[in-house]
């Protein structure tokens, strides 16, 4: 079995001996779940760290596998879908949790909103899914809280006394009190999504868009439109076409713009420092640092 080379490089750096052993018993796990499921798997599509193939059951079905390296990770992906259900993500319609499979429903034709060429469009679109998907905190999850971001900050700092990659230890400093402020001052936590974007929305049908590969994260509204606004962008025009979607999630979910901006600079410092691989790194990410700072400045007059 010939795995998409980028797939398995991800899966070395993200989960090193583990992953190499997940990935060498994927070949049986995906006939396990032929087997079980009574279903053909076919080829995959392009894949990232988890594998994820359409599947056709005997009775005609279409639905898609998804298998996970099992683990916490996992467990929180599944929660999330349960909690969700159907009328807000999409059909979870079955699992594993032993081998870290999850059986879903096919969305057809299955376009992500990274494909919708106007960008207040996507941005309107993607607000009206995130108003459906998002609920109340449910009594006794096992979720993690935003709060681990601060504590990956924390740790960053104390590993990287020098700073990591392209970021300063000024900025992981500046990125860890902000943090920090968030939390103290915390208005309303909400389930979130967790890894809300362009690529994690897909068509189910002509008119309705639904959320596809939750992580499950409680926290505040603010934080789950961050990564959606990391992604698409432009070589030019960056800090205008961010602005103006943050106008667009704020008029759409009324939502607190300083809070915002600062979870915006959070969040960024963190997803960059986890795309540095030696002299390499995600330049839009690193650079949507500065300009959520910039935007923040602009409108508040005072530094972060």
């Amino acid at each position: 079995m010939k795995l998409q080379s980028k797939f398995e490089q991800l899966v070395h750096l993200y989960f090193g001996d583990k992953g190499a052993s997940w990935l060498q018993k994927l070949p049986e796990t995906i006939y396990y779940c032929e087997r079980k499921w009574d279903m053909q798997v076919q080829d995959p599509y392009t894949l990232s760290i988890n594998y994820v193939a359409p599947a056709l059951l005997t009775d005609g079905t279409e639905v898609v596998v998804k298998i996970c390296l099992p683990g916490k990770e996992f467990l929180n992906e599944l929660e999330a879908l349960q909690l969700l259900g159907e009328e807000r993500i999409v059909k979870l319609i079955d699992f594993d949790k032993d081998n870290g499979i999850l059986i879903l429903r096919k969305l057809t034709p299955g376009i992500t909103l990274a494909e919708v060429e106007d960008d207040d469009e996507a941005c309107r679109i993607a607000a009206k899914v995130l108003k459906t998907l998002t609920m109340s905190v449910p009594v006794n999850t096992r979720l993690p809280n935003s709060l681990t971001k601060e504590d990956s900050l924390k740790a960053l700092i104390i590993d990287n006394k020098q700073g990591v990659g392209p970021i300063s230890q000024e900025t992981l400093v500046k990125a860890l009190r902000t943090c920090t402020y968030l939390h103290q001052t915390s208005k309303q936590e909400l389930l979130l999504h967790g890894d809300f974007h362009h690529y994690n929305v897909l068509t189910s049908n002509e008119d309705s868009w639904t959320a596809i590969d939750p992580k499950g994260l409680i926290g505040e509204l603010e934080l789950d439109v961050i990564q959606f606004l990391l992604n698409k962008l432009p070589s030019q025009g960056v800090y205008e076409l961010t602005e103006k979607r943050i106008n667009i999630f704020m008029e759409e979910l009324k939502l607190d713009k300083e809070r915002l901006l600062l979870w915006g600079y959070c969040q960024t410092v963190l997803a960059t420092s986890w795309t540095i691989e030696g002299n390499r790194y995600d330049q839009d990410f690193f650079r949507m640092i500065d300009i959520f700072e910039q935007i923040y400045e602009a409108h508040f007059e005072k530094r972060i």
